[in-house]
C-alpha cells in the first residue's frame, strides 16, 4: 500500500528547501567577508605610526614585534601584582575609549597607564632602561637609510609638538 502525499505538502516542502538553499548561498559569502574584514588584534605592526613609513620587510616587522612583546613583558615584571592589575584595567579602558573613533590619544592618555601606577624611583629607572634598550634593539633591526628616515620623522614630530605647545 502506497501512501500518497498531498501535493500541497510536496510544494510546501520544495519551497522550504529552496528557501534554505537560497539563504545558505547568500549568507555564506557574507559570513566569510565578516570574518576576514577585521584584522586580528596585535598580530602585525600598526598600519599607522613611524614604522609604516619606513618600508619594513616582513622579517623586520616580525623582529620588531618580538622586541615589543619582550619589552612589555620586561616592564610588567618590574611591576607589583597590584600595579599589573591597574595597568591592565587602564589598557582596557584606553582600548574601549579609542575603539572605532580613529582619534589619536594625547601623550597623557597614552602614558596614563604607567603614570597612574605610583611607580617608585627604582621602578621608573628600570622601565626607562628597558625602553632605552628596546629602542636600541629596534634601531639595530633597521637599515642605515631607515634609521635616518626615523630620525627625520622624530625631528618633524618634535617640531610640530613644539609649534602646537607654543600656540
Amino acid at each position: 500500500m502506497k501512501i500518497k502525499t498531498p501535493t500541497f505538502m510536496a510544494v510546501g516542502l520544495t519551497k522550504y528547501v529552496l528557501c534554505i538553499l537560497t539563504l545558505t548561498i547568500v549568507a555564506a559569502p557574507l559570513t566569510v567577508h565578516a570574518q576576514t574584514s577585521s584584522p586580528a588584534p596585535n598580530t602585525e605592526l600598526k598600519e599607522k605610526g613611524p614604522f609604516s613609513r619606513l618600508g619594513l620587510t616582513d622579517a623586520q616587522k616580525a623582529k620588531i614585534k618580538e622586541i615589543r612583546l619582550n619589552t612589555r613583558t620586561q616592564i610588567e615584571n618590574v611591576l607589583t601584582p597590584e600595579q599589573k592589575e591597574k595597568l591592565k584595567a587602564a589598557y582596557q579602558a584606553r582600548r574601549e575609549q579609542g575603539q572605532g573613533t580613529g582619534q589619536r590619544l594625547g601623550k597623557r592618555q597614552r602614558q596614563g597607564g604607567l603614570a597612574s601606577l605610583n611607580l617608585t624611583d627604582d621602578q621608573k629607572a628600570k622601565i626607562r632602561q628597558i625602553r632605552e634598550s628596546s629602542k636600541q634593539q629596534i634601531e639595530a633591526v633597521l637599515t642605515p637609510e631607515q634609521q635616518a628616515q626615523l630620525r627625520q620623522l622624530q625631528e618633524n614630530w618634535k617640531a610640530r609638538r613644539q609649534q602646537r605647545n607654543s600656540q
